[in-house]
This record gives C-alpha cells, sequence and structure tokens, in this order.
C-alpha cells in the first residue's frame, strides 16, 4: 500500500488492534474481574504494576523531548503532572500507593519495588526504550491504549466494590480518577495522530507502535500469571536474604 488510509479507516484500524489484543481479555484480569483473586494475587499485581505507574511520567517525558510541537508540548505534559501530582492534584502515582495499602503493602516496599518481577521489570523498560528511541508521533500511539482502558477501569471498579469489600473506598480512586482523565488524554493523543500521520508509512508505524504496547501489557500480565497464579518465581539469590 502506498496511498494513507483516511481519517476513519486508520481510525477503525486503530481501535481493531485493541479490539483484538487488548490485556482486558487477559486470564488474570479475567479472575480479577470474576472476584477470583487471593490476597496475595492482589498485592503482586499492585506491587508489579507499580512500576508501570513510576515509569509512566518518565515515558511521558522522553515523548516530550522529542516533540518539536510547541503546542503539544503544551498540552503533553499534563500528562506528566496528572501522574507526578500537580498543585492540588497529588497524582496518579500517590493514588496507586494508596492502592497499595489497602491490599496491605507499605509504601517503603512499594518504592524499593522489593516485588518486582523480572518480566514487568524487562516489559516496562522496553516500553520507556521505545518512546526514547523512536519518534515521538510513535510514542503518541503507542499511548492509544486508552482508547480502551475506560471499560476496564469501571469493570475493575465494579469488582472492587463487589468482590473484595475489604479494601476500602482508598483502592477506587485511581480508578476513578481514570475515568475522568482517559478519554480526555486519549482524544487529543488520536487527533494528534490521526493528522501528523499523513502517509502510509506513517501510519504503518502508528499501528505498529500500538500492537507493540498491547504486547507489553499483556507479557506484564503473562509475568504475573505465572508467579502468583501457576506458582513459578524465579529463585531468589543467596545473599538477598542477608
Amino acid at each position: 500500500m502506498s496511498e494513507p488510509l483516511s481519517h476513519d479507516e486508520f481510525a477503525s484500524r486503530l481501535r481493531a488492534i485493541g479490539e483484538a489484543s487488548y490485556h482486558d481479555r487477559h486470564p488474570f484480569h479475567v479472575l480479577m474481574n470474576e472476584g477470583k483473586l487471593t490476597r496475595e494475587q492482589l498485592q503482586g499485581w499492585v506491587a508489579n504494576r507499580f512500576y508501570y505507574q513510576t515509569q509512566i511520567p518518565i515515558k511521558d517525558a522522553a515523548i516530550l523531548s522529542r516533540c518539536p510541537d510547541r503546542e503539544i508540548r503544551r498540552e503533553w505534559i499534563r500528562r506528566i503532572h496528572e501522574h507526578d501530582g500537580w498543585m492540588e492534584d497529588e497524582g496518579g502515582i500517590e493514588r496507586w500507593l494508596r492502592l497499595g495499602e489497602s491490599v496491605g503493602l507499605c509504601r517503603k516496599e512499594l518504592w524499593q519495588h522489593k516485588y518486582l518481577l523480572p518480566g514487568v521489570r524487562f516489559a516496562v523498560d522496553a516500553y520507556v526504550e521505545f518512546c526514547r528511541s523512536h519518534s515521538w508521533l510513535e510514542g503518541v500511539a503507542s499511548s492509544l491504549t486508552e482508547l480502551f482502558a475506560p471499560s476496564l477501569h469501571q469493570k475493575r471498579l465494579e469488582a472492587f466494590r463487589k468482590f473484595y469489600p475489604w479494601m476500602g473506598e482508598q483502592a477506587l480512586e485511581y480508578g476513578k480518577t481514570r475515568l475522568v482523565q482517559a478519554p480526555r488524554d486519549v482524544e487529543f493523543a488520536l487527533r494528534v495522530v490521526l493528522e501528523r500521520a499523513r502517509s502510509w508509512e506513517l501510519q504503518k508505524r502508528c499501528l505498529e507502535a500500538l500492537h507493540f504496547k498491547c504486547q507489553l501489557l499483556w507479557a506484564m500480565l503473562d509475568a504475573i500469571y505465572l508467579a502468583y497464579v501457576i506458582g513459578v518465581r524465579m529463585p531468589q539469590p543467596p545473599w538477598s536474604e542477608a
């Protein structure tokens, strides 16, 4: 193909990627939404996902640093503020820390990434490196998994309330905030990708970027499922107990 897709067809192909491979269909999320996870399994998910949360502002800063357009930078920097916190908003990282406390984890262990699995670290680090080494437009395209996030957050909130009431209300704060932030953020990101990817080559790279992001989110859950559901974990080195 040499001619670029129309905006409607391009948007349709972007959405089709998420419909086919977004991680809401992963067995771990299915177990979570059916109320079948133990406290330890929830702790494992929260602790490992926290590493991803801490890296979101870093990957967004990488995208920001490569973007030559002032108006896009002025909008994109809000994402960093949303996660790190800014002015009166405490930020998504703080809300995730409180989610950790709600499942029985302590802040110190979360910040130390005490329970971080190698597979999760590799997947998240690969995402940050992708945004550092690829074009800013591909980085923006990779963020379009937020097209599919609101329904996942909604299902998760419903599952937390119904099956895990012991977690308390603070466990819901992150998800409730993202129900508002994600649709607004992704509306801007989608508009940028549709307008700036003017050739088929650029469109193809954006489609590949979104597919890559779906793959790494799925890979993170693969590692968590293997460790906390199946029970296969990498042995600790002998000096780790010292």
